[in-house]
């Protein structure tokens, strides 16, 4: 491994078969005429990897190190008019599939990848939790029309269930930023099987489809919305100075019934009162807020995909152009995350993207870098720290 280099250790964890394989199904084979959809795809995980700044940026870096290029599967460098008209015409649905036929691919490797961990503060929890959230992804031009969000802006959202055990997506949409969260709220929850909890934000408290969820036996955690109307049936006794104010049994409307916890929340160092609602009725008030404590994980996964990996700086402005390159973002924090796994990376994700960046053309196994690097002892979280919120008092 010592004899090839990082960005080719790492793109042979893609199958051989695989890229042509679905360039053929998605029609993409036909499109392909000069520039191979093998070499699309290397050089969009290379211009992620390195942050590029634009097409020259990307296909200039690619010609200079042309010769190590075509070590990786006969892969080319494009130019300029090619990686444009690429983005624009290649059906992005073969890098949807790609990254999800990737994730099987390593759970199938490695099936503990797929399970994760129990983590904090729910090592109680033997059920799966998914948390459902999206993300604004602003774009620089304002002329988009099929992503146009607000006067004189354009910009797109990705919709995410993340799997709180692994922090691996389930489920992604991307669409223009304009509909509301809750219209694409019963497509990623279609898979969540009962006795499973989904975790949401107040966008997502939308009456029918909470109650559609009761009825499959799925649990749910929201935070209330402002001038919500309901009916209390019943109260039950808080301990004082626990943090929790309130804890009633409500009758919404849509004949949902529904677990109310009020409870005094610290955010950015200041308390506050926040809301929540559950169709559990037999969980404690304090698991009520420990679970809604996780659904600032999908933060960090956001945090993670357009910080970290600086999904921004598009190499094109239509909408199968933007798809292109946010799935080859998911695709390379999935390539990361594996690694990851397999090193037992104690370190940030961070710190994993840029040193995985800064040794690309240098022929060094990757693993045994990963392995040995760092000089601090102790055991770190592969995430980032956003702010939290969290239960006073307990």
């Amino acid at each position: 491994m010592a004899k090839l280099c990082v960005l080719r250790q790492l793109c042979n964890y893609i199958p051989t078969h695989l890229v042509p394989q679905l360039s053929r199904s998605t029609g993409v084979a036909e499109k392909a005429r000069t520039y191979s959809a093998w070499s699309h795809v290397v050089c969009l995980l290379y211009a992620q990897l390195t942050h590029a700044l634009g097409l020259n940026d990307v296909c200039d870096a690619l010609r200079l190190h042309s010769g190590p290029l075509s070590a990786l599967r006969g892969a080319t460098p494009p130019s300029r008019n090619g990686l444009s008209h690429a983005n624009k015409v290649r059906p992005a649905e073969m890098a949807e599939q790609l990254f999800w036929r990737m994730l099987e691919h390593f759970e199938s490797l490695s099936p503990q990848f797929g399970l994760g961990r129990r983590r904090a503060p729910l090592h109680r929890f033997k059920r799966a939790v998914h948390i459902i959230d999206s993300t604004v992804i602003q774009l620089v031009a304002n002329c988009l029309d099929w992503a146009s969000h607000r006067r004189r802006k354009a910009a797109a959202k990705c919709h995410v269930r993340l799997d709180f055990q692994s922090l691996l997506p389930r489920m992604v949409i991307v669409d223009a930023a304009r509909p509301h969260d809750n219209v694409h709220a019963r497509a990623l929850c279609a898979a969540v099987k009962a006795g499973e909890i989904v975790i949401g934000d107040r966008a997502y408290l939308e009456l029918l489809h909470l109650l559609e969820l009761s009825q499959r036996g799925v649990y749910w955690v929201v935070r209330e919305k402002q001038n919500l109307c309901f009916e209390v049936i019943d109260k039950s006794e808080v301990a004082e100075g626990s943090g929790i104010l309130r804890d009633e049994i409500i009758m919404l409307n849509k004949g949902v019934q529904a677990r109310r916890v009020v409870a005094i929340v610290e955010v950015d160092g200041e308390e506050r009162e926040m809301t929540f609602l559950t169709n559990h009725l037999e969980w404690s008030a304090r698991t009520v807020c420990d679970l809604y404590r996780c659904r600032w994980q999908i933060e960090v996964f956001f945090k993670q995909l357009k910080q970290t990996l600086q999904l921004a700086d598009f190499l094109g402005n239509s909408a199968n152009a933007v798809q292109w390159q946010l799935w080859s973002a998911l695709l390379l924090m999935l390539l990361l995350r594996f690694l990851a796994h397999l090193s037992n990376w104690s370190h940030s994700f961070v710190r994993l993207f840029t040193l995985t960046r800064s040794a690309l053309w240098s022929r060094i196994d990757l693993l045994h870098l990963l392995r040995s690097y760092g000089t601090a002892g102790g055991s770190f979280r592969a995430l980032a720290q956003p702010e939290q919120a969290f239960l006073a008092g307990i």
